[in-house]
């Protein structure tokens, strides 16, 4: 029986077979579905868990060297929650883009894990070192 790290077996199967140059796609709670990406659904109730919990967990347990958001994060949040951010995902390189040009980049996903979290814009696509 696992113990710490992450838990939710279905997302474990997910982040397994994650290998170099895969990108993975964190979304918060109102993203669009994507029939043709495996999706793992692990919200609860609004904000629970958030974008930068899952972050943090998934970054704990594999290598990422570039992540991607939409530029219209920044616009619309705080700068207490952007820097929230900038904390979460540390080394890893962040680069921000218009929504509509983040989104064509989701069909290349290997999956989508959603999340509860209500932050505009919260959504970021990881891809593996």
């Amino acid at each position: 029986m696992l113990k710490s790290g992450i838990l939710n077996p279905q997302l474990l199967s997910l982040l397994a077979r994650v290998r170099h140059t895969n990108a993975l796609v964190i979304a918060d709670r109102g993203f669009p579905f994507w029939p043709m990406i495996e999706t793992v659904d692990i919200s609860l109730v609004d904000g629970v868990p958030s974008v930068l919990q899952v972050l943090e967990a998934v970054l704990a347990g594999g290598t990422y060297n570039q992540a991607y958001m939409a530029e219209e994060f920044r616009v619309h949040n705080t700068p207490a929650t952007r820097a929230a951010l900038e904390k979460k995902i540390g080394r890893v390189p962040l680069q921000f883009e218009p929504h509509l040009e983040f989104k064509k980049r989701v069909p290349y996903a290997l999956g989508l894990i959603r999340t509860g979290d209500t932050v505009q814009y919260a959504n970021m696509i990881l891809i593996s070192g």
